[in-house]
C-alpha cells in the first residue's frame, strides 16, 4: 500500500526537513517487506489566499484517486501506536493501495474536506505547526512499519 502525505506549504531546509527525509528513508526500507510504501510527500500551497477552501481544493487533488484519506485533526481520534500500526495494517489487508494523510495549513483543515475523510487522527489536544506535524506523522509512520515488522524500535 503507498503511503501519500499531503500537507499545505513548502517545508524549506532545515532540521524539520531533514528529520523528515530521516524517517521516510527508515519507513520505506522497513515496510517494503510489509507491503507498505512507498512514502511520498505532495505539498500544495495557495497562491492566490483563497483560505481554507482554496487549500482544500488543492489537498484534493493531490490525493489519489480510491485513497483512504487520514486527515490530521485536534477533534480527531487520539490513537497510541500500536492501535496506529494496527489501523494502517487493517488499511493494507482490506487492499487499499493508497492511503493519504492529510495536513492542513496554520488554520486548519476545512470542514468540506474533514467531512470526506475516512479517518481523522489527532496528536493531542494541543495544536502543532503543520511543519512539526509532517515530522510527528513520518516518525509515527515509521514507528508503526517497526511495531509491525516486530523491530524492538518501539519499546512499551
Amino acid at each position: 500500500m503507498r503511503v501519500h502525505i499531503c500537507a499545505v506549504g513548502r517545508l524549506r531546509g532545515g532540521p524539520e526537513g531533514d528529520l523528515v527525509k530521516d524517517y521516510v528513508t527508515r519507513f520505506d526500507r522497513t515496510g517494503r517487506a510489509l507491503g507498505l510504501g512507498p512514502l511520498t510527500l505532495t505539498e500544495v500551497e495557495d497562491r492566490k489566499g483563497g483560505g481554507m477552501a482554496a487549500e482544500a481544493d488543492l489537498l484534493r487533488r493531490s490525493v489519489p484517486k480510491g485513497a483512504v484519506m487520514c486527515c490530521l485533526d485536534e477533534r480527531g481520534k487520539v490513537e497510541p501506536s500500536p492501535a496506529f500500526a494496527k489501523r494502517l495494517a487493517g488499511w493494507r489487508d482490506m487492499g487499499r493501495a493508497d492511503v493519504a494523510f492529510v495536513i492542513g495549513g496554520a488554520d486548519g483543515i476545512d470542514p468540506s474536506l474533514r467531512s470526506e475523510a475516512d479517518h481523522l487522527l489527532s496528536f493531542g489536544a494541543m495544536v502543532w505547526p503543520h511543519m512539526l506535524v509532517r515530522v510527528m506523522l513520518a516518525e509515527q509512520l515509521y514507528r508503526a512499519a517497526s511495531i509491525l515488522a516486530g523491530s524492538p524500535y518501539h519499546r512499551v
